[in-house]
């Protein structure tokens, strides 16, 4: 059956590999982000540009949508050279990973409940964990988490799912600084029972699972997909 699914920050690494692996499943996918220049020629997927810390913006998108089935919530942002320490930094950063999150939830909610469709978004391994160089990247992604089990208790009555995805050392643009540095890669590889770092297919994988009628009974659910690291 047809499904329509919307991915916000689905134009690039984990949200557009998660919009890709729902459309090669026959699904019709909008994919929105920030950029300006949307990916071309990226499998069956329409692209569109939203800033997902405007509300009207939102707001706007998803009133312009015929229905929904999925929404899944990967826009995010993470920030080096101590900006995560400056409150314009830390702000910027709770504003598109947690706000941004729960304003596209609540934008999507009334979609969902006729279909009874489901929301999946993206944690992190920092969910779990504190981090020196990223507290707002931290603290957003723990936000996240308890948004999620939040929802799932507050929507099911109306037959909506909520769960998490909580990636682990996933190899995209945003971690090729961490692969390229050969003694970081190497410490995080020891550290991971698996011994490898992750791929995207690995984060797809869990997502199609957690969006698909298998998981019919699965609801409040943070799944880390981090090759055993958080069990460390």
């Amino acid at each position: 059956m047809l499904r329509k699914v919307l991915v916000t920050g689905g134009t690039r690494g984990i949200g557009q590999a998660i919009a890709l692996a729902f459309a090669a499943t026959g699904d019709q996918v909008l994919a929105v982000g920030i950029e300006a220049d949307l990916p071309t020629g990226e499998g069956d997927i329409s692209y569109e540009t939203l800033d997902v810390r405007d509300g009207e913006a939102v707001r706007q998108l998803v009133g312009g949508l015929s229905g929904l089935d999925i929404l899944v919530n990967a826009a995010g942002v993470l920030y080096r050279d101590n900006q995560e320490h400056e409150v314009e930094g830390f702000e910027d950063v709770v504003d598109v990973n947690l706000l941004g999150t729960m304003r596209t939830s609540y934008a999507c909610r009334d979609l969902l409940a006729e279909t009874r469709g489901c929301v999946l978004n993206l944690a992190s391994m920092l969910t779990f964990f504190g981090s020196g160089p990223a507290p707002a990247y931290s603290a957003s992604k723990g936000g996240v988490a308890q948004l999620t089990r939040s929802l799932a208790v507050g929507w099911a009555e109306e037959g909506i799912r909520v769960n998490a995805i909580a990636p682990g050392w996933i190899k995209t643009a945003l971690t090729q600084p961490l692969l390229d540095d050969h003694q970081r890669s190497k410490e995080i590889v020891e550290r991971t029972p698996l011994g490898r770092w992750g791929k995207v297919e690995d984060v797809t994988g869990a997502a199609l699972f957690l969006c698909s009628g298998q998981a019919a009974f699965i609801t409040g659910v943070i799944l880390p997909v981090d090759g055993g690291y958080s069990v460390r």
